[in-house]
C-alpha cells in the first residue's frame, strides 16, 4: 500500500456512510465484566472497518477493542489497531463526543493513523493535522485518580470529556494545551493519538518516558502526558 493518505480519506467517507446504521444500534447496550457499556454499534463498526481494511491490506493482523483476545498472534506485515467507538459511555448516552481511532503499522513501523469524530464532523490523519493558535485548556481522562483531582485544582481551565479520541484530537491540534491520563489506557485508545501527536511535534510522554514512536502492545495500560508545542507553528 503506497498511498496511505488516500486510503484513510476513503475510510473517513466509509465511516460517514455507516452513521445511520450506528444510530440504529446506539441504544442496544450490553455490559462488560468491568461494568462498562458496549453497544451493537461498536461491534458493527469494528466488523465493517476490519472488512474494509482486509480488502486493502492483504494478510493484515487486526487488533480491535471488541475482538482482541489474549494470546492472539500479531503478524510481521500490516497491523491495524482500532477502537471503533471510543467514548462509548458518551455515545450510548446520546452525546456526540465520541470517536474512532485507527493506527496502521507495517513491520513494526508506523505508516499512518486517523482520529475521527463522525458526529462532530472532525477528522485528522497522517499528513493532514489542523492547528489552533493557542489554548489554556488542559484535558484529563475520565478514569478518575487523585492525580486528576490535583490537576483540576491546579488548572483553572481543566476539562474531563470522557473520550480519549476527543482529548487526543484536541491536544494534537492545539485546542488543548495539554492532555493527561495518569491511570492509563489501552493501545487501541492511544496508539493513533500518540503517533499523530509525535508527527505534530507535541511533547509526548508514555509511562513517564519520551515517546520515540514504538508500537504499544495490546492488553496493557499506558499512561500518557502530551503537551502541545505552539512554538512550532508557522508564523
Amino acid at each position: 500500500m503506497n498511498n496511505l493518505p488516500e486510503l484513510l480519506s476513503r475510510l473517513e467517507k466509509f465511516i460517514e456512510l455507516q452513521l445511520p446504521d450506528l444510530q440504529a444500534r446506539r441504544y442496544d447496550i450490553i455490559w462488560k465484566a468491568d461494568g462498562s457499556p458496549v453497544t451493537a454499534a461498536d461491534i458493527f463498526l469494528e466488523d465493517a472497518i476490519r472488512d474494509f481494511l482486509a480488502r486493502e491490506l492483504p494478510g493484515m493482523s487486526f487488533i480491535g477493542e471488541e475482538s482482541w483476545a489474549a494470546g492472539q498472534v500479531i503478524g510481521e506485515g500490516w497491523v491495524a489497531v482500532l477502537d471503533p467507538i471510543d467514548g462509548t459511555e458518551n455515545f450510548c448516552s446520546g452525546l456526540k463526543e465520541w470517536g474512532t481511532s485507527l493506527s496502521l503499522w507495517h513491520s513494526g513501523v508506523h505508516r499512518g493513523s486517523m482520529l475521527m469524530m463522525p458526529e462532530l464532523g472532525e477528522c485528522m490523519s497522517t499528513g493532514a493535522i489542523p492547528l489552533v493558535p493557542r489554548s489554556r485548556i488542559v484535558g484529563f481522562s475520565s478514569s478518575y485518580t487523585d492525580d486528576i483531582g490535583r490537576g483540576l485544582g491546579e488548572n483553572a481551565e481543566g476539562r474531563i470529556m470522557g473520550c480519549a479520541v476527543y482529548n487526543l484530537f484536541n491536544v494534537i491540534r492545539g485546542a488543548f494545551s495539554r492532555f493527561v491520563n495518569p491511570r492509563g489506557a489501552y493501545s487501541w485508545d492511544l496508539l493513533a493519538g500518540v503517533a499523530l501527536a509525535r508527527e505534530a511535534g507535541c511533547d509526548v510522554k508514555v509511562d513517564d518516558k519520551d515517546y520515540d514512536g514504538q508500537f504499544l502492545q495490546p492488553g496493557r495500560r499506558y499512561r500518557v502526558d502530551i503537551r502541545h508545542r505552539y512554538d512550532l507553528h508557522s508564523r
